[in-house]
């Protein structure tokens, strides 16, 4: 359906309603309410939504999930506005709340996974509204004294420290695909919930701390949680799958930078190496009447020229796989060197403890990795000035090391 803002309004004010119905005892006897909900539940079996809990059938639940449905992008940008306007952002931080604060209850796998997926699609929504709206971000830092931020920090905590016991990569038990059935309190699942709620996390914080000064702080005040994000990004990722890792990975700048040249010079061979002519053989040479003629051979040439289009095309594919390789290792080691110069920064015991772990102790194998990084950052705008200028004061610094 096409959303507008009446839709929007009437859902916000369903969140609002008492879930219990103590209120309306009067109106509907307990059979008439019973009828009410069979016909919800049969009504709701056919979306086919995991989420929707049918034993649990309220307003305030329908409500929530309807509204966690819906896309921003599809909605416009009037969604993003006039969801906080009307007060939807507060019910999902508050959803929000609810979920972080059960997640330290993993005595019930089923409930675990079910508060996972709570916070995880709540974050997604937040993290949509506040891409490049700080009319959002102000607000959402600022409401209840950064209960977002704190409930944020708390999930990632947790998050963390589960992801160790519940890794689908050392228990290696992938999740199932969409034809198969599990146990929603399973092992595969809770990992999987996991990396799902960390990675919305991440975004959400990502957009409420980037250029800009409060939302960092009010971060950084959290308790332990620098500590936990550097375990998120140089730890985590040995226990998510590795076609995951790239969201949150960071490893020892060294190791991915040397992987770049080593893509890079593989891609460079495979894109120089010319193909060798192939011998003609559509015909071949012939004496007749005393003359030499070429003579066209009666078989047909098609399968030959076929093939020799898809092994060009092999090649190409070749090329392109070992330059996605090579951006990927770049732009790891790219933000790793990003990472370190900041903890330098006023730091002179970081600075001798990073410098140790160089060759030769010099800093200027990381700025120039920087200095392509800003140069490709210049070229495509993929950020704004401010994050250049971050770039460009890190590569400073680190050159007057």
């Amino acid at each position: 359906m096409d959303l507008d803002r009446a839709c929007l309004e009437l859902m916000i004010k369903l969140l609002e309603l008492d879930q219990d119905y103590a209120g309306h005892q009067d109106e509907l006897t307990a059979k008439e309410m019973a009828k009410v909900k069979e016909k919800i539940r049969r009504l709701c079996e056919t979306v086919h939504n995991k989420h929707l809990d049918l034993e649990n059938i309220t307003t305030g639940h329908l409500a929530m999930e309807a509204l966690l449905s819906l896309t921003s992008k599809r909605a416009g940008d009037w969604f993003k506005e006039e969801l906080r306007l009307l007060g939807g952002l507060d019910h999902i931080v508050d959803k929000v709340k609810e979920c972080a604060e059960n997640l330290s209850q993993e005595d019930d796998k089923e409930k675990l996974v079910g508060s996972l997926w709570g916070a995880e699609r709540c974050l997604r929504v937040l993290e949509s509204v506040t891409v490049q709206n700080p009319e959002n971000q102000g607000y959402l830092i600022a409401y209840k004294d950064s209960q977002l931020i704190i409930s944020s920090a708390r999930a990632l905590r947790c998050c963390e420290d589960m992801i160790q016991r519940y890794s689908r990569t050392v228990n290696n038990s992938p999740a199932p695909s969409s034809g198969e059935t599990s146990p929603r309190g399973s092992c595969s699942n809770v990992g999987k919930a996991v990396e799902d709620c960390m990675r919305a996390i991440i975004g959400v914080l990502l957009n409420l701390t980037h250029d800009n000064e409060w939302g960092s702080t009010k971060t950084g005040e959290q308790d332990q949680l620098i500590t936990t994000a550097l375990n998120c990004v140089l730890r985590v990722p040995r226990y998510i799958p590795q076609e995951q890792r790239f969201d949150v990975r960071v490893l020892f700048f060294l190791e991915r930078e040397r992987a770049a040249i080593l893509a890079e010079a593989k891609t460079d061979d495979l894109i120089s190496e010319a193909p060798k002519p192939a011998l003609d053989q559509s015909g071949e040479w012939q004496e007749t009447s005393g003359e030499i003629q070429w003579v066209a051979s009666e078989t047909n040439n098609t399968q030959t020229e076929k093939k020799e289009e898809e092994d060009e095309e092999l090649d190409l594919n070749k090329a392109l796989q070992h330059a996605g390789k090579h951006m990927e290792d770049s732009i790891v080691a790219s933000y790793t060197a990003l990472l370190l110069g900041c903890l330098c920064q006023g730091s002179q015991v970081n600075v001798t403890t990073v410098r140790e772990h160089l060759p030769k102790g010099d800093f200027s194998i990381m700025t120039e990795m920087l200095k392509k990084f800003l140069s490709f950052m210049n070229l495509t705008c993929a950020m704004g000035t401010t994050g250049q200028k971050s770039i460009s004061r890190v590569i400073d610094y680190l050159e007057h090391c």
